[in-house]
């Protein structure tokens, strides 16, 4: 009865308010949310300044290989979940699969995966002596920011037919790709003197899904560390020369949630699992479903095509 009281003293606009928000509540929670893409990992599928929306539903039934991922950072460990920065990546491998990427392509289970029509790499742009580059960021719907002022030569994400377009551009003298990586780099997941992998030639990697059984030692603990002791939170120490787990001594863990591991498109330009690790399942927010609009959809310096774009 008190409730009822007070419900009726409400306002007819304030219930209204009121039953508003409560919609908006249910739809950001379990529906649609949105989140705006601010670096070119993502490139050529997803632009800078992308207004994406995230279809929250689709986590019912799960993610798949290949969908476009929205989660949470996975390394920001000194904020709550929900204040963590939302990360937009292609999921290149799911729960059970083996990853590897041989002089930039990705094979899964062994079987190489084509690329997708929007993938790019780094290729080298040259351009004429006092010719800007504020020409060819904008033909690539790319910010005029992403070059420095007066340089002209630079590296930008593209493929063949993206290198295509720019090189018919007035002022254009070369455009060239990079070639794959060689090198072991000291930077990379899971950062052990065991792993010396490269963006471009990386793995083979498993990755965990949930009731694996996973033997740990000084050659595999790089690898489950985080899933250990951040993700699973479970106390992790060395004692004796023997790895305890929870206080006792082990040499195996059985994983108790599944892991995805996230690429961007942009392979040359992207921050992702190559660099740090597994995303647990329980950091998934959505999948990115289309394009609203464009920050720059509008206006002298607009990016044509971004408005009610499916990816």
């Amino acid at each position: 009865m008190k409730w009822a009281g007070i419900v009726k003293g409400i306002p007819e606009w304030g219930k209204a308010f009121l039953l508003a928000m409560g919609l908006l509540l249910v739809v950001h929670t379990f529906i649609l949310r949105w989140v705006t893409v601010h670096s070119t990992s993502m490139y050529a599928t997803l632009l800078p300044g992308d207004l994406v929306g995230v279809e929250r539903w689709k986590l019912w039934g799960g993610l798949h290989r290949g969908d476009i991922a929205v989660f949470h950072d996975p390394v920001q460990d000194d904020r709550p979940m929900r204040q963590r920065q939302l990360l937009v990546k292609r999921i290149a491998a799911v729960p059970g699969d083996e990853l590897e990427l041989r002089n930039g392509v990705l094979f899964i289970n062994g079987l190489e995966v084509p690329a997708t029509m929007g993938e790019t790499s780094r290729w080298t742009v040259r351009l004429r002596k006092g010719v800007q580059a504020t020409g060819v960021l904008h033909a690539l719907g790319l910010p005029s920011d992403f070059v420095l002022p007066g340089h002209t030569v630079f590296d930008l994400p593209l493929n063949k037919a993206l290198a295509g377009r720019i090189g018919q551009l007035p002022g254009v003298e070369a455009v060239e790709p990079r070639g794959s990586t060689q090198r072991g780099q000291g930077n990379l997941f899971p950062f052990g003197p065991n792993y010396r992998w490269n963006n471009d030639n990386y793995g083979p990697l498993r990755v965990p899904a949930k009731g694996d059984t996973v033997e740990v030692n000084t050659f595999t603990l790089p690898i489950y560390d985080r899933i250990i002791s951040r993700y699973e939170h479970n106390a992790m120490a060395v004692s004796g020369g023997a790895l305890r787990i929870n206080g006792l001594a082990t040499d195996r863990y059985v994983v108790r949630q599944d892991y995805y591991f996230m690429l961007g498109d942009s392979r040359d330009f992207s921050s992702d699992s190559r660099y740090w690790g597994f995303v647990p399942a329980g950091h998934l927010v959505g999948c990115a479903g289309f394009v609203l609009l464009n920050a720059r959809s509008f206006g002298q310096d607009r990016v044509p095509g971004r408005i009610f774009k499916g990816l």
